[in-house]
C-alpha cells in the first residue's frame, strides 16, 4: 500500500502564515491516521485513531497547550 502524505495548504514557505512549519498527514486506515514533520519525515510518525484525532485537533483549537 503506498501512503499518500498530505500536507496544509497554509503551510508557507516561510511567510507569515504557517513559517514552513508543518504536520503532514496520511490515512493509513479508515481508522487510523498517521502524523509526521514536514521538515523531518525521516524521524517517524505518530499514529492516532480518528477519536484520538478529534481531540488532538479540538485541544489545539482551544490552544490548551501549557507553554512553560
Amino acid at each position: 500500500m503506498e501512503i499518500r502524505w498530505r500536507k496544509s495548504s497554509f503551510s508557507g514557505g516561510g511567510g507569515s502564515v504557517g513559517g514552513g512549519n508543518c504536520v503532514e498527514l496520511a490515512h493509513l486506515s479508515p481508522t487510523t491516521i498517521a502524523v509526521r514533520d514536514s521538515k523531518a519525515p525521516q524521524r517517524g510518525t505518530i499514529r492516532f485513531n480518528t477519536t484520538e484525532m478529534a481531540a488532538w485537533i479540538s485541544t489545539i483549537q482551544a490552544d490548551n497547550f501549557h507553554r512553560d
